[in-house]
């Protein structure tokens, strides 16, 4: 299993790296490209791929958790955050509640009841799982405080990857992922909306917990691939943001996000 998490980490960086040439490069060249092989292929891939670093990131990610935490703790975070997840983002798209008013444009495919792509669900799974992972690898959790505090932390994590995700998909200058319908201060997106990330990352994380009855066991040594998750799909918004010009969201992102990383990685180094 871990060989395929490995063989599956790498299928989504590759996606991750391919769908990152065609936003910042090919798009923005689309008419010196026009009537090239390099365009259709990106035209097709945009087309029909939308969600293709979701679904290899969840893939790869249960690969992990199958190997690190076993296979049924891996289906219960898996369940438990498409279905929090999911109720919280069509709730969100239909009220503007709890991350305030949006909207999900055409590009990261098939939409559940026509209004959330059916890969969202799947990163929070995802990236919720590895973020968890690495907060208990920060944050030791066989005690009910470390417990608590893993889940804060686990849930941070989540928030400071949407500081920089976020604003870039929205604010692209040749594709938008998702647009807002109203107004706030930070990079034009209402702050309530990381407080709406940071509450829905925290219900599906103690949910699954909770259902776990016992703590994730001794990550120290497994967490290298989920740490290479958290990064990677860190440094491609980061990416993103530095393409759109969003240089301070990259700024928060390393200190909310890529820092308390380094030192659950450090913790893993010592151990």
């Amino acid at each position: 299993m871990k060989l395929l998490a490995g063989v599956l980490v790498a299928v989504h960086l590759a996606a991750l790296g391919l769908g990152l040439v065609g936003i910042t490069y090919v798009l923005p060249h689309a008419a010196q490209l026009r009537g090239s092989d390099t365009l259709a292929f990106f035209a097709w891939a945009m087309a029909n791929g939308g969600a293709l670093g979701m679904i290899t990131g969840a893939l790869a990610a249960f690969a992990w958790g199958w190997w690190a935490l076993g296979w049924r703790k891996t289906l219960i975070f898996a369940v438990v955050s498409c279905a929090v997840s999911a109720a919280a983002e069509l709730t969100g798209t239909k009220t503007g509640w709890p991350f305030g008013g949006y909207e999900y444009l055409t590009f990261l495919g098939w939409k559940i009841a026509g209004r959330v792509p059916l890969g969202i669900p799947l990163s929070w799974f995802y990236m919720g799982l590895v973020a968890y992972a690495i907060a208990c690898v920060a944050i030791p959790s066989t005690s009910r405080r470390g417990t608590l505090l893993a889940i804060l932390l686990g849930s941070w994590l989540l928030v400071g990857w949407d500081l920089v995700l976020d604003p870039a998909m929205a604010a692209l200058p040749n594709i938008r992922f998702w647009t807002w319908h109203e107004h706030g201060p930070y990079f034009g997106m209402p702050l309530r909306n990381f407080a709406g990330w940071y509450a829905t990352g925290v219900t599906f994380i103690a949910l699954a917990r909770w259902l776990w009855r016992e703590p994730a066991g001794p990550l120290a040594s497994r967490i290298g691939i989920a740490v290479l998750i958290y990064a990677a799909n860190v440094v491609w918004a980061m990416a993103l943001a530095l393409s759109a010009g969003l240089w301070p969201t990259v700024v928060a992102a390393l200190v909310v996000a890529l820092v308390p990383v380094s030192f659950a990685l450090s913790r893993r180094v010592a151990a």
